[in-house]
C-alpha cells in the first residue's frame, strides 16, 4: 500500500520569495539604464573599478593556464592554502568536508517531515533553453509540494528547485571562510536529468555536493570565443551549446574547445574559478549549494588596476 502525503499550505515567512518576472516590455533607454545601474552595483559589491575590465582580465590569464585533461581531488585545506591554490585559476574538488555537515546525514524522507512546508519556487516547463530569459517558467509552492510533483513527473526534464536561499537548510552547513566576502548560500534540490545548462559566473564559487551524484561539464574562460555566449548579465554569460549531446553542424567552433568532466559524489566541495564554463545534471536524486565570492578573482591575484578606490 502506497501512503501519500497530502501537500500543505506553504508556512508564511517574513522573507518572501521575490516577484515573478514581469512581461512587460521596458524602452531600449529604460533597459540600458538599468543595466548600466547593475553594472555599477555589481562593480561596487566586487570592489573592482569596471566589471568589464575584470571579465576581460579573466580572459587574458585564461590563456596562460596549462591545460587540464581532469579535476584533481586533494583533502582539506585552511583558507591561506585554498586561497594559494585557487591563486593557480584551475578548479578543483576538496573531499573530507562537506560529509561533516549535518545537513549531509538527513534523507530526503526528513525534508518532508522537518522542511515541507517552506516556500520554494520551481522552475517548470522547459526551463533549459530558457535559461537566462528574464521570463523563465516558475512556480511558487511548499517544499512538500515540490517532493510531490516529483514524484509524479513523467517529463524528461523534470521539474528543479535551483538558486534558492533557504535559511533554515543552512544552518545545517558549516560553510569554510574560504573567501573573506561571500554571497548568501543557495540551494539545488531535483532528481536525476535536471539540469542547469552551460554558462559562466564572473566569481569564484564553491560547490558543496550534499546528496546524490552531479555531472558538471567546465571549460577554461578564454574558450568563450568558441561557445557561442551571450551575456544574461554583467557577471552572467550562457551558451546554448550542450556538451552533453554536441552539435558541431549548428557549432561548428565548439569542437576547439575543452570540456573536462567532473561527477561530483556526495561529500565533495568543488571550486570553479571565475569565468569558467560549467554545466550541471543531476545523475541522481541530489541536493546541492553554492557560495559565490563578492570581490576580485583569486586568479587575478590582487590586481590593483582593477581595484576600486
Amino acid at each position: 500500500m502506497t501512503i501519500r502525503i497530502e501537500p500543505r499550505e506553504p508556512r508564511v515567512s517574513p522573507r518572501s520569495l521575490p516577484p515573478l518576472p514581469s512581461s512587460t516590455a521596458a524602452s531600449p533607454e529604460d533597459a540600458i539604464a538599468k543595466k548600466q545601474a547593475r553594472d555599477r552595483r555589481d562593480g561596487l559589491i566586487r570592489g573592482v573599478t569596471s566589471i568589464q575590465e575584470m571579465r576581460e582580465a579573466i580572459r587574458r590569464a585564461g590563456r596562460d593556464l596549462p591545460a587540464i585533461s581532469a579535476v584533481p581531488r586533494i583533502g582539506v585545506l585552511d583558507a591561506t592554502a585554498f586561497r594559494t591554490r585557487a591563486a593557480e585559476g584551475l578548479p578543483f574538488v576538496i573531499t573530507g568536508l562537506v560529509g561533516k555537515w549535518p545537513l549531509s546525514i538527513l534523507t530526503p524522507q526528513t525534508l518532508r517531515e522537518r522542511f515541507g512546508d517552506l516556500h520554494v519556487r520551481a522552475r517548470v516547463g522547459d526551463y533549459v533553453n530558457t535559461a537566462f530569459a528574464p521570463d523563465r517558467a516558475m512556480r511558487d509552492m511548499s517544499l512538500l509540494a515540490y517532493l510531490e510533483l516529483v514524484a509524479d513527473n513523467t517529463q524528461d526534464l523534470p521539474p528543479y528547485l535551483g538558486n534558492l536561499e533557504l535559511r533554515e537548510l543552512n544552518t545545517l552547513c558549516y560553510w569554510p571562510a574560504y573567501f573573506k566576502k561571500m554571497g548568501p548560500p543557495r540551494f539545488w534540490l531535483g532528481p536525476a536529468g535536471t539540469v542547469t545548462p552551460l554558462h559562466c559566473d564572473y566569481d569564484d564559487n564553491i560547490f558543496a555536493q550534499i546528496w546524490g551524484a552531479k555531472r558538471v561539464f567546465l571549460s577554461p574562460p578564454h574558450h568563450d570565443e568558441f561557445l557561442y555566449t551571450h551575456e544574461a548579465n554583467a557577471v552572467l554569460f550562457g551558451s546554448p551549446f550542450n556538451p552533453e549531446a554536441p552539435d558541431f553542424e549548428k557549432f561548428p567552433l565548439a569542437r576547439q574547445a575543452t570540456m573536462i568532466e567532473c561527477i561530483m559524489q556526495p561529500g565533495e566541495l568543488l571550486y570553479v574559478p571565475a569565468g569558467w564554463y560549467h554545466q550541471v545534471r543531476s545523475l541522481t536524486f541530489s541536493l546541492s549549494a553554492n557560495r559565490w565570492a563578492r570581490a576580485l578573482p583569486l586568479a587575478l591575484n590582487g590586481d590593483v588596476s582593477l581595484k576600486a578606490g
